[in-house]
């Protein structure tokens, strides 16, 4: 369910929702990744579930659930599926402490008009609306080493992440069973 919610808001997101300008005065860093546009904008930061089916949780699912942000200048739901570290992490974590607050949010639409008619977005840059301070998206990262202490050591998180890992275990690299693993590595040494 949650992953069908989170395919249907990818795709609210069409080339009419990013018709405006909303690079203006935009300080996030480019990533030079197709389809990318520098965006700055308002807007309130929801639980996307609730949002799109009703299924709401207290405190936006208490970093469970995928969250994003209505924009204020024209009401367009923005998936949120990412933040500015370069480490392949979501950007949860960092909206979270923002659950159900108007912000100010600088980042990146990520995606192409052309081919699939939708934009996710990085969000880089957080504060409360009114508030000078920016805040960086960066959460994530140590959140995650708070959360799983024995994970300790060098090299990519998910190499090291004990729910990885379980999963890895239980249907191989590839999640279709040890016997493909092992046949794909066979065929491919």
């Amino acid at each position: 369910m949650l992953f069908r919610t989170l395919i249907a808001s990818t795709f609210l997101i069409t080339a009419s929702a990013t018709a405006a300008d909303f690079s203006k005065d935009s300080k996030a860093k480019s990533w030079r990744l197709y389809g990318e546009e520098k965006a700055k904008f308002s807007g309130k930061v929801v639980d996307l579930l609730c949002e799109l089916a009703g299924d709401c949780a207290d405190n936006c699912g208490n970093g469970h659930r995928n969250l994003g942000i209505v924009r204020a200048a024209d009401n367009k739901l923005i998936t949120v599926l990412k933040n500015r570290q370069s480490s392949f992490n979501g950007g949860t974590e960092d909206l979270l402490p923002y659950c159900n607050k108007n912000v100010d949010v600088d980042g990146l639409m990520i995606g192409d008009d052309d081919v699939v008619k939708a934009k996710f977005y990085q969000v880089q840059l957080i504060r409360v609306t009114g508030e000078e301070k920016w805040n960086k998206t960066t959460r994530w990262t140590k959140r995650w080493k708070a959360k799983n202490p024995e994970a300790k050591g060098k090299g990519a998180w998910f190499r090291r992440d004990p729910r990885v890992k379980k999963q890895i275990a239980a249907t191989g690299y590839f999640g279709l069973g040890h016997d493909f693993d092992k046949k794909y590595a066979a065929e491919n040494e």
